[in-house]
């Protein structure tokens, strides 16, 4: 089981200053403002009450030392409410001094301070207490000269509270929210980090190279694999599928790929010829997004060195096979040759001899095809088409067959076989018939029925083997003419021969220019249905 190792990153944390910062600012600020007004008072009027001015100012100046020197960040928020508290007590001490010079506007600042870090308590606190204090100011200078007086400044104190109370909400609901999204954020990209970690790990543990380029041919993910399957140098020398023709660099796979070149199961070689050198089998695809933009491409590689060496000692094994198949072949075929030209035999031997002599040269046939069906590719087989008569080679066939299907108390009917005369091989579509008959009566479960029909139209020539036996399962009817070697499925549905028979037969079929197609459900039986064309223009070979 694959686990996905995840590596542990430090992120340096910084402290947190905000609440110091914020304190200090607002405090020189309110000490710039406070020092101005009071020095404009000194200079341009008389003042009243200088000892008091200046107890304001020296409790301004205080409140501006605490504010730089305390470690607010690191003492409850609440702590912070006293400096303000405190400058509000300095300008009352300042507006006592010279109630004339109208310093209570500077109440605004601590007011709005309070309402901004104290919450509701905090917005009583400011525009009350600054309300209050401008009340006793305007009483110990001799009260209020109208009523507008009274309302106007505590009025004015109040909505600038408020104001700066709403301001402060809004702020800190869009300050969650943006801490929200941002811890979503980290979230979000940790999982892809542990995800790229994943699979940076799945790529590395299998053996097959994974290179993904991109959109302007820059390789952005390349796995272990595929750094060790294109090794440099002499060894990593280039060669195409026939092992000798060197391929330049840029007709690499990986090139070509770079280049938006797309191809399917290229074949090379690396390395000079001799041993050590290896078999590459390479696939490149382009990537399309889903608005159709194409954004690169995935090159794989896969080292198919074992399956070609597998697949040249199998050729080996069937040549041999087939060479020492042959030779004793050849003879029976000469000796039933000189019996049959003995004119002593007589007539049902001679039949028999005749037989015999038929099945001995297809088998000579069958064995050319087999060497073909198991080379790469579809096999290529000499067909010789000639004018000849279709029910006939059909009726051979099944003459061939019917005492193996008697046996298992099969019936097979053949009044569907109508004269067509087509321009085909004899031998070639007798074997075609052979393969579809004999697997009718091979897979039947017995005491059944197998129906053979020919007939013609205009263009082509019909072939129709229909059978009551088992039928075949769905998910073998797809690799049904695919050699067995290529499937396991195909494998558990041919418990009989060589699994070579369809596949053979669909070759033959397609090599006379016709096609062969299955239909069947299982419990329903199987037909199999050979289209051949009546005229050819040339043979196929």
């Amino acid at each position: 089981m694959l686990a996905a190792v995840t590596t542990a990153r430090t992120v340096p944390v910084r402290p947190d200053r905000t609440r110091e910062r914020a304190t200090a600012v607002n405090q020189l600020l309110l000490a710039a403002a406070c020092l101005a007004a009071g020095g404009l008072v000194v200079v341009l009027g008389e003042v009243s009450q200088g000892d008091t001015l200046f107890a304001g100012v020296l409790v301004i100046f205080g409140l501006t030392v605490v504010a730089l020197v305390v470690p607010w960040n690191r003492i409850h928020p609440h702590w912070v409410t006293l400096v303000p508290i405190g400058d509000l007590f300095a300008i009352f001490l300042l507006q006592v001094g010279e109630p004339d010079a109208q310093l209570w506007l500077l109440w605004m600042v601590p007011a709005t301070w309070l309402a901004t870090v104290g919450g509701w308590r905090g917005l009583l606190t400011g525009a009350l207490g600054s309300s209050v204090l401008f009340w006793i100011v305007n009483l110990m200078a001799g009260g209020f000269t109208t009523a507008v007086q009274v309302v106007l400044g505590p009025l004015a104190l109040s909505v600038a509270s408020i104001v700066a109370f709403v301001a402060s909400r809004r702020s800190a609901a869009q300050r969650a929210l943006l801490d929200e999204q941002a811890e979503y954020l980290d979230h979000a990209v940790e999982r892809a980090r542990r995800q790229e970690d994943a699979v940076s790990e799945l790529l590395d543990a299998v053996d097959f190279g994974v290179v993904r380029i991109g959109a302007d041919g820059s390789i952005s993910i390349e796995n272990d694999a595929h750094a060790r399957l294109s090794a440099v140098g002499a060894e990593g020398q280039l060669f195409d599928a026939d092992g000798e023709t060197a391929i330049e660099a840029v007709m690499a796979p990986l090139a070509r790929a770079r280049r938006g070149e797309t191809f399917e199961g290229t074949l090379h070689w690396q390395g000079p010829p001799g041993e050590g050198r290896r078999a590459l089998q390479s696939t490149a695809r382009r990537l399309i997004d889903v608005d159709g933009t194409d954004i690169g491409a995935i090159l794989v590689t896969r080292d198919v060195t074992a399956e070609r060496m597998a697949v040249a000692m199998r050729d080996e094994l069937v040549a041999s096979v087939s060479h020492e198949l042959r030779t004793p072949l050849t003879s029976v075929l000469g000796h039933l040759d000189l019996a049959l030209e003995d004119p002593e035999v007589g007539q049902q031997a001679r039949r028999s001899l005749e037989i015999a002599e038929r099945n001995a040269s297809r088998l000579l046939v069958i064995i050319g095809d087999v060497l073909a069906a198991t080379a790469d590719g579809p096999g290529r087989f000499d067909v010789r088409p000639v004018e000849e008569d279709l029910s006939r080679v059909v009726h051979a066939s099944v003459e061939a067959l019917e005492p193996k299907a008697e046996a298992r108390g099969i019936r097979i009917d053949t009044s569907g076989i109508e004269l067509t005369v087509a321009e085909i091989d004899p031998m070639r579509i007798r074997q075609v018939a052979d393969n579809l008959v004999g697997n009718a009566v091979s897979y039947h479960t017995g005491d059944g029925l197998i129906e053979v029909g020919v007939t013609s139209d205009d263009k082509h020539a019909w072939l129709v083997v229909r059978d009551d036996g088992p039928g075949i399962s769905a998910d073998v009817l797809p690799m049904l003419f695919e050699r067995r070697s290529r499937g396991s499925a195909a494998r558990a549905s041919r418990p009989h021969g060589n699994g070579l028979g369809l596949a053979i037969s669909r070759d033959l079929v397609r090599a006379h220019g016709g096609e062969i197609t299955v239909q069947s459900e299982p419990g329903s039986g199987a037909t199999f249905v050979v289209r051949l064309p009546l005229r050819r223009s040339g043979a196929m070979g």
